[in-house]
């Protein structure tokens, strides 16, 4: 292969990772007008549009898609290869995208971002939208460094370092009908529930422990971010089941009642997860050091605030 073949690969492979013109040139330091150029060399190249434009977005062809599958891999391993093994963060200017939801966010990014200030001053910390339907696929794309959340699956193509197991907690406003009793099943499954579902669905895996026994509830409002619950639950008589360490919010107020789910439920297990290319990075194993570290360090102290003053987890002794 010729060397310039080489080179339009490597800002192809830009482009198919950022999706955009604009942010690949970002990436490789280049003009956009010059990555506009290679655009076309390209396309005289290897004979195909490549990519259309949609918008303001642009839409790879079936060409350029079946190319990036056969290549992306390899120009990964060959990048890896060739660039320093060191990573010295007191002087990287390196961006980290972290697919994470609003909850972990809420429990981590402010201890994370210090460190960042401290450690790494050039260094810049994105946060995706994670849903677990999308975080495999952005990290197989290429659109995110990092996951943070639940595996729902695993693959060859994919590592994980498990975080924490976190238990649930039902939740209502101190001015239900419930709050302060202890709670039948029979009742949790006829009240309004209020469900935090990032994918949108409405249904989650509470709806799947009660289909097992048979059962079913009613999912009368659904959310994509868990900021929303408190309010939502303080102005009416909707009941949530949350992770219990989203109920560390100060939001989560002396208004909202906290007790325990009265149905058997496994914890919901935390993963901090990446792509296999990644594995031998030395940016990212650096930050994946530091991202294991705070979010393990915060959820010990969650768990050991959760009966003081805080009142993050009040439980129905009723």
């Amino acid at each position: 292969m010729k060397n310039q073949e080489l080179t339009l690969l490597y800002i192809f492979d830009a482009i198919m990772t950022e999706g955009s013109i604009t942010r690949a040139a970002d990436r490789l330091a280049m003009t956009q007008p010059a990555v506009s150029n290679a655009v076309s060399r390209m396309r005289q190249v290897w004979n195909d549009p490549l990519f259309v434009k949609k918008g303001r977005l642009i839409e790879p062809t079936s060409f350029a898609r079946s190319l990036w599958d056969q290549v992306r891999d390899p120009m990964h391993d060959l990048s890896h290869a060739v660039s320093s093994s060191h990573f010295d963060p007191i002087d990287s200017k390196r961006k980290f995208r972290i697919a994470v939801a609003d909850v972990m966010v809420e429990l981590i990014w402010q201890p994370l971002a210090c460190q960042l200030e401290k450690l790494a001053p050039g260094v810049d910390l994105h946060a995706v939208p994670y849903t677990a339907e999308s975080a495999y696929e952005q990290l197989r794309e290429a659109h995110v460094d990092l996951a943070i959340g639940k595996l729902n699956g695993h693959d060859h193509s994919l590592r994980s370092i498990w975080l924490f197991d976190g238990e649930y907690v039902l939740a209502m406003g101190a001015h239900h009908p419930l709050a302060g009793k202890q709670i039948s099943l029979e009742q949790f499954t006829g009240e309004r529930h209020l469900l935090v579902s990032l994918s949108g669905h409405p249904s989650g895996i509470i709806d799947q422990v009660l289909q097992q026994q048979g059962l079913k509830r009613r999912v009368a409002v659904t959310v994509n971010h868990f900021p929303a619950v408190p309010n939502l639950l303080r102005n009416s008589n909707m009941i949530a089941v949350l992770p219990k360490f989203a109920v560390g919010n100060p939001a989560f107020d002396e208004s909202i009642w906290l007790t325990d789910v009265p149905l058997e439920l496994d914890p919901i297990s935390v993963y901090l997860f990446w792509h296999t290319r990644h594995d031998r990075d030395p940016g990212l194993i650096w930050m994946r050091q530091l991202v294991e570290q705070i979010t393990k360090d915060r959820w010990s102290l969650c768990k050991h605030c959760t009966a003081d003053a805080t009142q993050l987890y009040r439980r129905c002794d009723t």
